[in-house]
């Protein structure tokens, strides 16, 4: 047998044993959460992660902001304790509370050493059950996110991300911003807040993951503490299916130096069965950095930008594929032209067999490192908790990445990828 073939096949080997050694365990709570959970005593800590189903696609148009502002306000006091001293209790046991946002989820984690869980436990739960939202706070942060978001109306870079999603999702709640706008955040109060947190923080669109030095025994009382409190029978709103909108060409004048351009289509939702195809296939087009096809036209070939990128971002519902590039002003509809034609090369050809090795070499090799500490597991279990993946999906990661053809990439891109959706917007065109 070939060295290559044998280094690859025990790449693949250690990374089917790593993921497969982490265990996963998991149960649904009585009131509907969903627990998963990975017992580690290598370290003297615990991490615990908890992501609700209160992103801003839960945001309306009159009140964009509302779902963020919510995430971001119930870590700045609870149960009675104001921001500064919830801090500094946090800090005295030696503990880290973070908070997490995007488009489908709102999240909140904890990490503490596992001598000192019950306290920290003690105070996440208040963070999490029993948030102040104090006038007087809401006031300085709302006049924050409003001075925020008046920056970010100046940046290019700002400008075409928000744009580019309004061209993409139409009236959909993902074309919203998830700061919101100025006008929209001065509306939100007290109570907008409390009735999102009533009717969005529920134990039935709750997930727990609980990785490290704890006892099975001890992360199912653990997690019944999370979960009990939460209203549990409620079903939230369905997210609205994604509608193509029409192509649109958007450009918008700034005076920034260089243009902003994106272009793209929502194409994929989280548990696709066509992802991981599309997604290897993008490492070669242009998610690969400097050896990613769009990367060898645009900057190798022609020098017309440092750095090209494309991506899928999955959501619940169709996320969008995107490329984007920062060139000059009057190169970008060359840029462009240039993208279109590697983009439709690569979906009519697919890729070459060097190329699928490479980029098959670098995830199978790359996918242990993803995996070496506590919080990077935690940070891809409570991705597969949230979106319902199987709990084999890290153990068969590899191996399924592995046997992706080149000839399924193609019929792949074929099937998903209608560049006839495309949209562009262009901020600091000529």
């Amino acid at each position: 047998m070939p060295i290559k073939v044998i280094l690859i096949s025990m790449l693949i080997f250690l990374a089917n044993s790593a993921s497969a050694a982490l265990n996963i365990q998991h149960w649904k709570s009585s009131n509907g959460a969903s627990i998963y959970f990975i017992e580690n005593h290598d370290l003297p800590i615990v991490d615990i992660n908890v992501d609700f189903r209160a992103g801003s696609v839960r945001d309306t148009k009159q009140k964009s902001g509302l779902a963020s502002l919510t995430n971001h306000m119930m870590v700045l006091g609870s149960g009675g304790i104001n921001e500064e001293d919830l801090a500094n209790q946090f800090i005295d046991i030696g503990a880290q509370l973070n908070s997490s946002f995007d488009q489908d989820k709102s999240g909140f984690s904890l990490r503490t050493l596992s001598e000192k869980r019950r306290e920290a436990i003690d105070l996440f739960t208040l963070v999490l059950h029993k948030p102040n939202f104090d006038n007087q706070t809401i006031k300085r942060e709302k006049k924050r996110y409003i001075a925020s978001i008046t920056q970010s109306e100046t940046m290019p870079e700002s400008i075409a991300s928000k744009a580019f999603m309004k061209v993409l999702y139409g009236e959909h709640p993902y074309a919203l911003p998830g700061s919101g706008e100025v006008e929209t955040i001065k509306k939100i109060g007290k109570k907008d807040l409390q009735d999102f947190y009533k009717n969005n923080y529920l134990s039935n669109e709750l997930s727990i993951v609980i990785v490290g030095d704890i006892s099975r025994e001890e992360a199912e009382d653990l997690a019944k503490k999370i979960s009990i409190g939460f209203p549990g029978s409620k079903i939230a709103e369905e997210i609205p299916l994604v509608n193509y909108n029409e192509q649109q060409d958007i450009k918008i004048s700034h005076p920034s130096k260089q243009a902003h351009l994106y272009y793209g289509a929502p194409i994929i939702k989280r548990g696709d069965p066509d992802f991981l195809t599309l997604y290897l296939g993008n490492y070669i087009l242009g998610g690969g950095g400097f050896v990613s096809r769009l990367t060898q036209e645009i900057r190798e070939d022609r020098g017309l930008a440092y750095s090209v990128y494309s991506y899928f971002m999955p959501f619940l519902e169709a996320g969008p594929f995107q490329i984007g590039i920062q060139t000059k002003k009057d190169q970008v509809e060359e840029a462009k032209k240039i993208i279109q034609k590697t983009v439709s090369n690569f979906i009519k050809n697919g890729p070459t067999q060097k190329e699928l090795r490479r980029a098959k070499d670098f995830m199978i090799g790359g996918f242990p490192l993803r995996l070496d500490s506590n919080k990077s597991i935690l940070e891809y279990v409570s991705m597969m908790a949230f979106y319902k993946y199987p709990l084999d999906y890290l153990e068969t990661f590899t191996t399924r990445i592995d046997r992706i053809t080149a000839e399924e990439i193609k019929s792949a891109f074929q099937r998903r990828v209608d560049m006839s959706k495309f949209s562009t917007v262009i901020v600091g065109s000529e």
